[in-house]
């Protein structure tokens, strides 16, 4: 499984780099916050909700340190996507959020 840090997601989306980002925390986590631009689906739905993603897409995955995020993760790359997971989560995130 691909991953990347935190601070190396937050250093991507300042420079420009378009990059998918897929928070898998659940409602009353995200109310706290999320990266701007990222597609909510909480870990539980994500089996149902898999046909929402872009197959074609590579996703850093998100949650708020890092374990469900690699349970995404796992899941994700045996359907076929291309996913990178966040280690340390929303924990180590220091860039912008926005409310959901």
């Amino acid at each position: 499984m691909k991953t990347m840090t935190a601070e190396e997601l937050r250093e991507k989306i300042e420079t420009g780099e378009r990059i998918a980002v897929l928070d898998v925390r659940e409602d009353e986590e995200v109310a706290y916050g999320m990266i701007p631009g990222a597609l909510h689906i909480p870990l539980g739905e994500i089996p149902a909700r898999a046909a929402e993603l872009e197959t074609g897409a590579g996703y850093a995955v998100i949650c708020r340190s890092g374990g469900r995020s690699a349970h995404a993760c796992a899941f994700l790359e045996s359907e076929g996507f291309e996913v990178t997971n966040v280690e340390g989560g929303m924990l180590e995130w220091t860039g912008e959020t926005i409310a959901k």
